[in-house]
């Protein structure tokens, strides 16, 4: 990995865990939602200044170059940071859906006060 491209991630990966941490302190950002944030910025500076590693399991898992398998890490925790809020958004319209029934019902069972 070029002398560049470590610094590029730890410089990156700094900001964004600084950044976590922020939103977290301001009570902008719940932890659960930012751990996955926060557990890749420490891989990204552990890779960055362990790349002799980097290289070793990259080539042991058939990577033509040590970058190829910092970004598929990279690109891997977005894919499970859009699963989860995948499944956070369907928990959210099925609230959504019970809360627009109980809705329903309470003003149908006001319509029917009132007209009795």
């Amino acid at each position: 990995m070029s002398l560049t491209l470590r610094i590029l991630l730890i410089i990156c990966s700094v900001l964004s865990f600084i950044l976590c941490v922020r939103k977290i302190k301001k009570s902008e950002l719940k932890i659960e939602s930012s751990v996955i944030w926060l557990f890749g910025s420490i891989l990204l500076i552990l890779m960055s200044a362990f790349s002799d590693a980097v290289t070793w399991i990259s080539s042991a898992l058939g990577f033509e170059a040590p970058v190829n398998f910092v970004w598929m890490c990279a690109i891997g925790f977005l894919l499970i940071e859009v699963f989860l809020d995948n499944i956070r958004i369907s928990k959210l319209n099925d609230k959504v859906k019970d809360l627009n029934h109980y809705i329903a019902l309470k003003e149908n069972e006001e319509e029917q006060k009132k007209g009795q």
